[in-house]
């Protein structure tokens, strides 16, 4: 899968949220679509890594301790 495809995904999507307000004024839509995306993301990327959060930290380009940190908030580890 390629970048153009997540972005027509992601395009997709948010095309499908604006059909489905039928003319209602959305509200906060970028922090609804990157909450939405961020938890899905980190549960498959921890699945691929077999729970190695060091290892998924690298595979996201972000901090060890900011992963165990959204890990929690997503409730994806206790």
């Amino acid at each position: 899968m390629s970048k153009k495809d997540i972005d027509d995904c992601i395009r997709h999507s948010v095309e499908q949220y604006f059909k489905d307000l039928r003319g209602a004024e959305p509200g906060a839509l970028h922090e609804l679509f990157l909450g939405a995306a961020e938890k899905p993301l980190l549960d498959v990327v921890m699945r691929h890594a077999e729970g190695n959060q060091s290892k998924a930290a690298d595979w996201l380009g972000i901090n060890r301790n900011t992963l165990r940190r959204k890990l929690q908030v997503h409730k994806l580890i206790p």
